[in-house]
């Protein structure tokens, strides 16, 4: 496994903390323009927009995993299909926990 350029487990509200870095977010799909940018909601309950162009159709949970570009947009990497059911709320709660507390145990 390739530990040399970690991303960060992040919701919105953690997001702004990492500007310009490289994190990982769970988004639910709430639209996709075609234009290169998928708007979606995130794991503490507020929108984000994502730049790229997925390779797939998007499942309804997409883990999107790219350059934090501000308080509410990733510029992504990789999109990774989830599936239609997913633990926002348990999700959430390992963000909170990579990023504070438990930070050591996170890359």
């Amino acid at each position: 496994m390739d530990t040399s350029n970690p991303a960060v487990f992040v919701n919105s509200e953690l997001l702004r903390l990492h500007v310009g870095r490289r994190v990982r977010a769970v988004i639910q799909v709430m639209r996709s323009d075609g234009g290169g940018s998928v708007i979606g909601k995130s794991t503490d309950d507020q929108q984000l927009v994502i730049k790229g162009y997925p390779s797939a159709p998007l499942s309804t949970f997409v883990e999107v995993i790219g350059i934090a570009e501000g308080n509410q947009s990733i510029r992504a990497e990789i999109f990774t299909n989830f599936g239609d059911v997913f633990d926002m709320a348990c999700y959430n709660a390992v963000c909170q926990l990579a990023n504070r507390d438990y930070k050591h145990l996170f890359l």
